[in-house]
This record gives C-alpha cells, structure tokens and sequence, in this order.
C-alpha cells in the first residue's frame, strides 16, 4: 500500500513517487502524455492500485473487475524501460519493457507496444501487442 508521508522512489523509475505518479493516483491530476498514463498504470500494478488501473482503461475494452492485491501477493513488478512514445494528436502508443518477479519461478519481461486515446483532456488505456 502506498505510504503518503513517506518519500519513496516512484516504481516507474521516473523520480520521486509524490511527485511522479501519486498525483495521478490521487485523481489530483491528469497524465498531460500517454507515457505519463502508462507510467502512472505500471505503478498502480506494482502498488496494487487495481482501481486507478480500472478507471484508466478505456471502456471499450476494460475488465469488468481486476485484482492486483491477489498478484501482488504472487509476485512483485522489478522496474520498467520505456522504448518509445509516438503520439498522434488524440491517440498515442507508447513502448515498454516491464520485469515481474513470481514468489516461485523465474523472473519474466512484458514487451508491450500499447494503444491510448484522449477523451475529455483524459487519457486511456486502450490495448496493446505483446512481442
């Protein structure tokens, strides 16, 4: 769970967490890029935010529930390499290498190039390719 008074390094790898992705996560901000979204949703996996996940998913392909605190206690995620960002006006994709460690097994790479689009000054999470 996130700690609020503590300051903690953000699990995007992006800086400090109260000044990177928490604000998303407050809802006291918006992502201004789909990069800031897909950090912000990476550290939501690796905090257990299934919410915020939830609600940054577009609605045309959004799970009807997701349960992050049941992977967490499966696994953690070890850190994350952004490729690329191309963004298209209202629409964007943006590249990444995320590290996820089971509790039994080796750790695995998730290689996603993933589709987001803007509604409203929000952006969303879309879908994505796996390589």
């Amino acid at each position: 769970m996130v700690q609020k008074n503590k300051i903690q390094p953000c699990p995007c790898g992006n800086g400090v967490y109260q000044a990177c992705c928490q604000p998303f996560h407050l809802h006291t901000g918006l992502a201004p890029t789909a990069e800031a979204l897909m950090r912000s949703r990476y550290s939501a996996y690796a905090l257990g935010l299934s919410d915020y996940v939830l609600s940054t998913w577009h609605i045309s392909t959004r799970p009807k529930q997701l349960d992050l605190q049941q992977e967490l206690a499966q696994g953690k995620w070890l850190g994350l390499n952004v490729k690329g960002h191309w963004p298209l006006g209202n629409k964007a994709e943006v590249e990444f290498v995320a590290r996820y460690k089971p509790n039994n097994g080796p750790a695995s790479r998730l290689h996603e190039r993933s589709r987001f689009v803007q509604e409203n000054g929000h952006w969303y999470y879309v879908d994505g390719d796996l390589f």
